[in-house]
């Protein structure tokens, strides 16, 4: 057991009871909890310990509280860097690299988005499952771009229903070997668990798997490359990566459900989830949020206009 210490002003106007303001402040933290800090002397005003939850404090005073974060769940805080790409007190965006995983797992139990969240935001430890703290989906270890965290419990229920809900628009800038059938289509094959190999998902077939979509769309052409924005209407795993795997234009560099040697020079694979746009938590109309493309993509594609480019 750790303690988080927090230190706020009081904002101007009439004076606020303590254990209100804090409860303000302080959301993922219970109204009861809070005068249990106060009780058991974890809340000071201006370095005088606060000893009763009614008590008031004047505009401009400072109050401190210790709040004690259970980290006997094996996940630790790593002061690991984060590109923001938006935050307020409820939820954090960020742009997630490749070669970074979502949260803890068999093989990974450090280095994850979740540990760099834990030293970001310590509260957010709270937050949805126990396991997985404030994640409401993910991205593969090697795709990057757009990843929203929940701060509090308000905003994960709020983003879980939004996704569940499928309300929302997700792209994904993805280059292939070959050419789809069509320049524009929508790919409707449900996806199950491959049952021979584990770690892969598979098309199902007679009526197998849970129902998944895709839609697709050319955004240039290369002789034996195409650069598409995919955006998945259903959200199973790995479904972009098994659907354009399915047309026969398996995406560059996924060894996985491609070719195993790259058809590029590339030490990852060229999936990126360049948007999303969503309600956050009480608003009526979706907020977008966009991540540029890395620059080893990018590399990518300007030499492919050198080497192999031809018209739409």
């Amino acid at each position: 057991m750790s303690v988080q210490e927090y230190q706020f002003e009081i904002p101007s106007g009439e004076d606020l009871r303590v254990d209100k303001f804090l409860a303000e402040q302080l959301p993922e933290v219970s109204r009861s909890q809070i005068k249990n800090l106060i009780e058991t002397g974890n809340v000071t005003l201006d370095g005088i310990l606060v000893e009763k939850a009614g008590a008031k404090a004047k505009a401009g005073s400072l109050v401190r509280i210790d709040v004690p974060v259970d980290d006997s769940d094996g996940l630790v805080p790593e002061d690991i860097p984060l590109d923001i790409l938006f935050e307020d007190d409820q939820v954090v965006v960020i742009n997630k690299p490749s070669g970074m995983v979502v949260h803890p797992g068999a093989g990974n139990q450090s280095g994850t988005v979740v540990n760099a969240m834990l030293a970001y935001y310590p509260p957010i430890r709270s937050v949805g499952e126990p396991d997985r703290p404030g994640v409401v989906h993910r991205l593969d270890k090697e795709t990057s771009g757009v990843l929203i965290f929940a701060k509090t419990q308000k905003a994960y229920k709020w983003l879980v229903k939004e996704f569940k809900e499928r309300d929302m628009d997700k792209a994904y800038l993805a280059l292939v070997d070959g050419q789809p059938p069509t320049p524009t289509g929508r790919i409707e094959a449900p996806i199950i668990r491959d049952p021979n190999i584990r770690t892969r998902m598979a098309v199902g077939l007679r009526g197998q798997g849970k129902a998944s979509v895709t839609e697709y769309f050319t955004l240039e052409n290369f002789e034996n490359h195409t650069y598409l924005e995919a955006h998945p209407i259903t959200g199973r795993t790995h479904q972009l990566r098994v659907h354009l795997s399915y047309l026969g234009t398996p995406v560059v560099g996924d060894s996985l459900y491609g070719h195993r040697k790259p058809s590029v020079e590339l030490d990852r694979f060229f999936l990126h989830a360049r948007m999303l746009s969503i309600r956050l938590p009480g608003n009526r109309s979706r907020q977008t949020f966009e991540a540029p493309l890395p620059f080893e993509l990018q590399a990518v594609l300007d030499n492919l206009h050198n080497s192999e480019r031809k018209p739409l």
